[in-house]
């Protein structure tokens, strides 16, 4: 069977830093999710590869069982459920969902409300979709394996059980409710923490948030799509706003902007061009690089 590399996946080399790995993720889940075009396999896949290689001691298990795929065992029979992949665990599934940010909530970062709709255990059949007995024919795993051949020529084959069509049972009985899905729609709402200075085509993954399915809750992918709020806007580190001045506030020689730390008096140069934005220093997002304050110069009033 050909089990994905997940370095191979991210395209990143084996001894790749964490920032790397977290820079060519957002790279890749911004060209490739499906709200772009992309296939939600890809995304998936590129989604899962991140959950491992962006975690320090998930990706030093996984490089270890990677070097050492039998994990140093003698059991055969664990060597033989490790080649045909026979566990019962199964990959996380993910929902994905866009949600609209204002620019100010980027910079202050915290607690954002998150409201959507998302498929949420069936409570009268506890999840189970019904009444149901495991399929005799695999045994309730779902899988089957099929030899081929003879001799030292044999072939075994991992197959989905064609009597319970790979789910491991069938009903006798289907939920009234769910009618054997397992989960019913709901509106869930949600508190999240912004990173500060979090950015357009962004994504933060909520384990646990998303879908039922398969008796589990998968993780909840959030793409984040950065607004204009207030007048101000985002480009790169720097917190851009747009003024709209008087002939007033040029006759005072000072313009006020409500930055989101507090407002700033800014004095207007004697000679006074709008074309040439004002450029505060360090008053933008606080981020690696810090990031400025550009105003721009608009001017507003009425010739009566």
């Amino acid at each position: 069977m050909n089990i994905d590399n997940f370095y191979d996946v991210l395209g990143v080399k084996e001894n790749a830093t964490q920032d790397e790995i977290k820079k060519q993720y957002r790279k890749l889940a911004k060209e490739n999710h499906p709200d772009a075009g992309g296939k939600e396999e890809t995304f998936k896949k590129i989604s899962q590869a991140y959950d491992v290689l962006g975690d320090e001691n998930k990706r030093r298990d996984y490089d270890q069982r990677k070097n050492n795929p039998f994990g140093g065992g003698n059991d055969l029979n664990d060597m033989f459920n490790s080649m045909f992949n026979r566990s019962q665990q199964r990959p996380v599934h993910v929902s994905n969902i866009t949600v609209n940010i204002g620019v100010l909530n980027s910079y202050k970062g915290g607690k954002q409300s998150l409201t959507y709709r998302r498929q949420n255990k069936c409570e009268p059949c506890n999840g189970t979709g019904g009444d149901r007995v495991s399929c005799r024919t695999c045994n309730g795993s779902g899988i089957v394996m099929k030899q081929f051949g003879n001799g030292m020529f044999v072939q075994v084959i991992q197959t989905a059980c064609e009597t319970c069509s790979g789910k491991g049972f069938n009903f006798t009985n289907k939920c009234y409710v769910c009618n054997g899905n397992t989960s019913v729609t709901e509106i869930k709402t949600l508190d999240i923490s912004l990173p500060h200075g979090v950015d357009n085509g962004q994504f933060l993954r909520l384990s646990g948030m998303g879908d039922y399915k398969n008796n589990v809750f998968g993780d909840l992918i959030v793409r984040i799509d950065l607004k204009p709020e207030n007048g101000f806007d985002k480009v790169n580190n720097n917190l851009v706003y747009n003024a709209f001045m008087t002939l007033e506030d040029l006759q005072l020689g000072t313009i006020t902007v409500p930055h989101p730390d507090g407002n700033l008096s800014l004095k207007l140069p004697k000679d006074f061009d709008s074309s040439v934005p004002l450029r505060v220093k360090l008053k933008g997002f606080k981020m690696e690089t810090v990031g400025d304050l550009i105003v721009n110069q608009y001017i507003k009033f009425n010739r009566d």
